[in-house]
């Protein structure tokens, strides 16, 4: 593929623009395997993407300068500068809808005068915005960040962005106001200007019509950022979960997504996260959708577990790039479960923790990749273990 976007290398948001998508795969085939070392020989395969371009439904945007001195930027940040920023009109991983929005904001604070808020001398006012997408939806959901000491209204903008024309529609914009050194979104003083604080995404509509999932997903919230590519990670995890049970363990489960996709094949499923908030989601989700079989519960994962005595017939865990927590593991090696399921956005994790789960008497039988993230190094993997030494 030709390379059509001429930040390309300094931004920072692609890797393999300038390879073909196929050969993007080979490459990362055989970086994941490298990477699983002894356990590559259980890979069966690297899923490609549904879509290698426009599929991401969530950015996070800086505001900066398009060079030293120069015009107001809002994009990601260059590598290797402090202040300046690609502006992403030509991102081939966004829809035209975000660049839209994107131009549209960026116009708006350029004629406004409104200074970026600087990450050294913490002056100034805008800071980032936040886009998010329902693939299949078209819902938009907004969130601008600014410090406190914005100087003007912002209900002029709202009422704009609601003019503009999309192929999708804007469903709610909010403000959030941050005042923090670090250069981050936060979900602090938000204040909703129009609309409503959430968009609805729905999974399997296409894919698997049958077991079609509504999903309510908030502003802060975590929803995977490839609804199309999600759909192809959490089939793998169903087909993993062969025939059907009693009990099954969604542990960090964040919004429980995959408790749900499993609810039909188990007479209970029990999900687990630490964020409370997830919770709530992963609850008012399960409502949506009529399920009454799925259970949530707000904690650490190594405490809640040890609440629940009944052994399931299978568990997932889902955990952060960091992986299993060192606290956690012996408390889900000794839920004695005969299968376990590990969903990996990391594989150098999956590798350290494979290490003592199957130490701890678990066989891996299977894993496969997912590419979750096209024109970028990173993928994803679901690894299938059997307990073949009970405790």
């Amino acid at each position: 593929m030709q390379n059509t976007c001429e930040h390309f290398g300094r931004c920072g948001g692609c890797t393999y623009l300038d390879i073909p998508y196929s050969q993007e795969l080979a490459v990362k085939e055989e970086a994941l395997k490298e990477t699983l070392d002894g356990y590559s020989h259980f890979l069966e395969k690297l899923h490609p993407a549904p879509s290698a371009v426009a599929y991401r439904n969530k950015m996070e945007l800086a505001f900066g300068d398009e060079g030293k001195g120069g015009n107001l930027a809002l994009g990601m940040r260059k590598q290797r500068s402090f202040y300046e920023v690609a502006t992403p009109e030509n991102c081939v991983l966004i829809c035209d809808d975000f660049k839209r929005i994107i131009l549209y904001v960026l116009e708006y604070f350029r004629k406004s005068g409104e200074p970026v808020f600087h990450r050294k001398r913490h002056i100034g006012s805008l800071r980032h915005l936040v886009l998010r997408r329902g693939e299949f939806t078209g819902e938009v959901l907004l969130v601008l960040s600014t410090t406190s000491t914005l100087a003007m209204p912002l209900e002029p903008l709202a009422e704009g962005l609601r003019s503009l024309e999309l192929n999708g529609e804007i469903v709610g914009i909010l403000h959030s106001v941050n005042d923090g050194v670090a250069d981050a979104v936060k979900n602090e003083n938000t204040r909703l200007l129009w609309g409503r604080d959430y968009y609805n995404e729905v999974l399997f509509k296409n894919y698997d019509s049958q077991n079609a999932l509504k999903f309510k997903v908030s502003a802060f919230s975590f929803f995977q950022t490839n609804s199309a590519g999600a759909e192809v990670l959490y089939s793998i995890v169903r087909n993993y979960a062969t025939g059907s049970g009693t009990l099954a363990y969604d542990l960090y489960c964040g919004t429980g997504t995959i408790a749900q996709v499993l609810s039909p094949y188990f007479e209970k499923v029990l999900g687990i996260e630490l964020i409370e908030d997830a919770i709530k989601v992963a609850k008012d989700n399960a409502k949506l959708n009529g399920i009454t079989n799925c259970e949530f519960f707000a904690g650490d994962v190594a405490h809640v577990i040890q609440s629940h005595q009944a052994i399931p017939d299978i568990v997932i865990v889902d955990p952060p790039r960091d992986g299993l927590h060192p606290k956690a593991i012996p408390h889900i090696i000794q839920l004695n479960a005969p299968t376990m399921i590990y969903v990996a956005c990391k594989p150098k994790s999956l590798v350290r923790d494979l290490d003592i789960l199957t130490s701890a008497g678990y066989k891996v039988e299977k894993i496969e990749g997912v590419d979750m993230f096209p024109r970028t190094p990173h993928v994803e993997c679901v690894a299938l273990l059997t307990r073949v030494e009970t405790l």
